[in-house]
């Protein structure tokens, strides 16, 4: 199990970002969260499966059909365990 926590940058807010990483880690079984930062990034905690949370961070890297990703930064973390689902955070 793998817990990987992510800033992604670019045009990533108003763009639906939260809601398609959400849909996607239901998708792939990761749970964590998702949120949009004041600076304009959004930042998301994966938690799941390696395999899952590896596909869910390269996933970043496309993004909603309406962002423009210019980054993704990743840094892994002791997994947890802490979450019960996916969720988007305010």
């Amino acid at each position: 199990m793998k817990r990987v926590h992510v800033f992604i940058s670019g045009r990533v807010q108003g763009v639906f970002f939260r809601e398609y990483t959400r849909r996607k880690a239901e998708e792939l079984g990761v749970k964590g969260w998702v949120r949009n930062l004041s600076d304009g990034r959004v930042e998301a905690v994966f938690e799941g499966e390696d395999e899952a949370v590896d596909a869910i961070v390269k996933w970043c890297w496309e993004g909603s059909p309406y962002s423009n990703v210019s980054n993704v930064e990743a840094r892994e973390e002791a997994y947890t365990g802490e979450f019960e689902r996916f969720e988007i955070r305010w």
